[in-house]
């Protein structure tokens, strides 16, 4: 299935039925009073967060959505029949608003939260309303109410334990492998994870859901290399594993571009508790990683972990970091079936 993380719909409410003008003719009386029923509801339009979803594809060529008409009113005060509501299936954790930029129409985080998006109008009455002592016959009947139309924005932003951060080529997809059983795509060049993957880690009797983002380099936030589209994944994790590749020159540059870039995005992100940690240190001898990691820890002022996804090394201690750091806080991790857990 192709990850699809924003769309573009256009919902449409359905419009009320209009009330019935009707006069009762039954036999000895000839002269019946009004018994014009009024017109059905509009059908409205809902967004419904559901499980078993990870993607927006589904709206990728349904870009128009509209819900029924009302019937309109029968005599013998019958009233029409309401439009039929559409729900749209979305993926927990789906963000809806009505242009980019501005405050969410709603934020689904949860399985079976359902947002409003477009009301249906309201039937209209029939005659059997307006008999009056003074009027007797009337000829009146209200018209349907109109419904509700517009464009609106869906941007999926994944749940999270866990968000990894680092340059491109810094071992993030190594690490998500290592750490669960989802597979993303490895190789030795940058920016070879051009869309986010979820992997689910065991740490103790307890889950940790991961969230590995394409890489970033200096000036995302502004729309270099991917850009801050997909930043947005990690604005729900708990804490963030900072990982910088040990084998470069300076590790403090590249930690010191990644900050900077989350602190350019906003959203919260540079005041999300942080694990760092000096990744590939399976390819460093001993004085080398020493020297790294000092240069890391005086650059970030903390603490730094040693790390190698593809030996292994390090990688529970990191968790278990992660994890005590996710403790005291409200998870709004929902592991997702299409991931894997402990390999």
């Amino acid at each position: 299935m192709r990850f699809l993380d924003q769309a573009k719909i256009h919902v449409q409410s359905g419009a009320g039925g209009s009330g019935c003008v009707s006069f009762r003719r039954a036999k000895n009386e000839p002269r019946g009073g009004p018994d014009g029923g009024d017109g059905g509801d509009g059908g409205s339009v809902f967004a419904e967060a559901v499980e078993g979803l990870n993607t927006l594809i589904d709206f990728r060529f349904r870009q128009h959505v509209k819900a029924g008409r009302g019937e309109p009113g029968r005599g013998a005060c019958r009233a029409g029949a309401r439009g039929a509501d559409v729900v749209l299936a979305v993926p927990v954790g789906t963000e809806i608003a009505a242009e980019p930029g501005d405050a969410p129409i709603a934020d689904l985080t949860e399985v079976g939260a359902r947002a409003l998006l477009a009301r249906g109008g309201g039937g209209g009455r029939g005659n059997a309303h307006f008999r009056s002592s003074t009027n007797r016959a009337p000829r009146r009947a209200d018209a349907g109410g109109d419904g509700e139309e517009g464009w609106i924005r869906l941007r999926l932003k994944l749940l999270a334990d866990v968000g990894l951060v680092g340059l491109p080529n810094a071992g993030k997809s190594t690490l998500l492998a290592a750490a669960s059983r989802a597979r993303p795509k490895i190789a030795d060049y940058p920016f070879t994870t051009l869309i986010p993957h979820l992997g689910v880690a065991a740490v103790g009797d307890e889950e940790l859901v991961i969230a590995d983002i394409p890489g970033l380099i200096e000036g995302a936030h502004g729309g270099a290399g991917l850009g801050d589209r997909f930043l947005g994944h990690i604005e729900r994790c708990g804490v963030l594993l900072h990982l910088v590749d040990g084998t470069q020159e300076d590790v403090a540059a590249a930690y010191r571009t990644v900050r900077a870039e989350l602190a350019a995005y906003g959203h919260g992100l540079a005041a999300k508790p942080e694990i760092l940690c000096l990744n590939k240190v399976d390819a460093l001898g001993e004085d080398l990683r020493s020297e790294r990691r000092e240069r890391l820890a005086a650059a970030s002022g903390a603490a730094v972990h040693l790390l190698s996804g593809a030996a292994g090394e390090g990688v529970r201690a990191a968790l278990a970091a992660a994890h005590r750091a996710c403790a005291g806080r409200a998870s709004p991790a929902t592991p997702l079936p299409a991931q894997g857990g402990e390999p």
